[in-house]
């Protein structure tokens, strides 16, 4: 098959549960203490389609990748999770990319967000 564009870029999203503390000068209070969050993620992968199987990747490469990094992180308590630092959105961001990149050539973006506080971190 020919395509007009070959560069295509896949995502996959997947969310998991964990809980936190964090020293900041602004919202101490509550961020001091241990609470916890639901993070939803989206993992970005691009590249061109392959003629053959008409992917850019295998979206199971990806789910597979996932199912691996996630119980690192759901239902943790994130302040001992090994690697990480301060349970920041940024960190996550961070520390989810290293974890997955190899397994995923191609990795674009690391997109990571809190629904019930409308924040969120785009690693490119």
């Amino acid at each position: 098959m020919s395509y007009p564009h070959k560069r295509c870029e896949i995502s996959q999203k997947f969310f998991f549960d964990a809980a936190h503390t964090l020293r900041r000068e602004i919202e101490a209070e509550g961020s001091r203490r241990i609470h916890g969050h639901t993070y939803h993620v989206e993992i970005s992968i691009a590249g061109d389609i392959d003629p053959t199987t008409g992917m850019v990747m295998d979206l199971g490469l990806v789910r597979a990748s996932i199912d691996q990094l996630r119980p690192q992180l759901d239902h943790h308590l994130l302040d001992e999770v090994e690697g990480l630092g301060p349970a920041t959105l940024e960190n996550l961001a961070v520390f989810i990319w290293r974890a997955i990149a190899t397994a995923l050539p191609g990795l674009v973006q690391v997109r990571i967000w809190r629904d019930g506080v409308g924040d969120s971190c785009t690693l490119r």
